[in-house]
């Protein structure tokens, strides 16, 4: 695939190739593992699938390569940068990339990139649409005045509920410009049926878990508002010594959290229970090896990709009572929401889901899988993704003039 380049002046140095209807342009900062980058990535394929054009813009990262193996072409622009200068100058680039490229929709995924794909975008006469991804922090007049380009869209796409609620109540945005289009788990690859057992024992050894032992399973990156102190406190308050608890994430090189939580471990008296794993390039089979997968959020998570992931997986997830959770988490029959930063009530309920007898695992592992095939599935939500871009298109074909 050719791949155009541009120059300072936002110049192509090659012409586009002919291409396939609609042409839709995502523009996010980068595309390092997350997930914003793969909804990007998702929605990107089903473009492609339809038989569109899919374009991305980023600063680059290592999802790159998966981006094109679906088809889509990337291009590299400094759209990460929060500089003005800069931002003013990624006005004109994306207006010359949508221009040569003839795009029809510009979907921004973030707010910086979203203040110059806004501008590019009413330069060009070009549909522009959004997804709000999170609630930003909107503490602040000026917080919130920045947040809100990402209500500028014909649509904003809201990634849960609990979003839309958000996005009505903090930025007054009307009802009928607001879809909700809950996060995607993607079902070919994350299904118990296709992790053979080799690679759960090689996670196993490298995890060095004990034989036998019950596994909880605390995914997310190292950061406090994930809850990674709480849990440790529960899992103190459980007082048991016969499971292993795995702590999955990377500090992202902020060491000062990771010694204080290694150094937690030691005065709770739980280093022979908790393994630390910085990061993990197979979460099926991560999945798979726990018997309880926690999200200890001590803020509301947006949406909480990793309860959806782990009961797709069939495994019993207990999550923090707020936000995004509630929507995933069916109370008692797929899991367990328990109150924020509240310790004692997440060893209750690690207990409970611990000691649950074999036939009612069975149950609640069933009933999870068939709720997030019917609900979170990638395919609903790369569907709902591209007829909401029809939709955008139709109005303003129906529009005079």
């Amino acid at each position: 695939m050719n791949k155009p380049r541009l120059s300072e002046t936002g110049k192509l140095s090659a012409p586009a190739p002919a291409r396939g209807r609609p042409v839709v342009m995502q523009v996010l900062p980068s595309l390092v593992t997350g997930g914003v980058e793969r909804g990007t990535v998702d929605v990107a394929g089903a473009v492609v699938a339809a038989g569109g054009t899919a374009i991305v813009v980023s600063a680059g990262g290592p999802m790159v390569h998966e981006l094109e193996r679906v088809g889509a072409l990337h291009i590299t622009l400094p759209v990460d940068s929060k500089n003005p200068f800069v931002m003013r100058r990624n006005v004109g680039r994306l207006a010359a990339l949508i221009e040569a490229h003839d795009v029809d929709i510009v979907h921004a995924r973030s707010r910086a990139p979203a203040w110059s794909a806004l501008a590019a975008a009413r330069r060009t006469g070009r549909a522009f649409v959004t997804t709000f991804h999170g609630t930003y922090g909107a503490g602040n007049l000026l917080k919130r005045r920045y947040n809100a380009v990402m209500t500028k869209g014909a649509r904003v796409i809201a990634i849960s509920d609990y979003i839309a609620d958000h996005i009505r109540e903090v930025y007054k945005v009307e009802p009928e410009r607001i879809r909700v289009i809950h996060r995607g788990v993607d079902l070919a690859l994350f299904d118990p049926e296709k992790v053979p057992p080799a690679r759960l024992i090689q996670l196993a050894r490298e995890w060095r878990l004990p034989d036998g032992a019950q596994v909880v399973l605390l995914p997310g990156r190292l950061t406090r508002w994930k809850g990674q102190t709480v849990f440790l406190e529960a899992l103190a308050k459980l007082g048991r010594d016969d499971i292993c608890a795995v702590i999955l994430g990377s500090d992202q090189g902020r060491t000062g959290y990771s010694e204080e939580l290694s150094r937690m471990v030691e005065r709770l008296g739980l280093s022979a229970i908790v393994r630390f794993v910085e990061q993990c390039r197979d979460m099926p089979a991560a999945y798979m090896l726990a018997d309880v997968v926690v999200s200890a959020s001590t803020d509301p998570e947006a949406f909480g990709r990793v309860i959806t992931e782990a009961q797709a997986m069939g495994k019993p997830v207990i999550a923090s009572d707020h936000g995004g959770a509630r929507e995933t988490v069916l109370e008692g029959q797929t899991g367990w929401l328990v109150p924020p930063g509240d310790p004692d009530a997440l060893a209750h309920a690690l207990g409970h889901a611990l000691s649950l007898p074999q036939m009612d695992y069975k149950r609640m592992s069933t009933l999870a899988m068939a709720t997030v095939r019917h609900s979170f599935a990638k395919s609903a939500m790369c569907a709902a993704t591209l007829a909401l871009y029809r939709e955008v298109l139709a109005e303003r074909r129906a529009a005079p003039g």
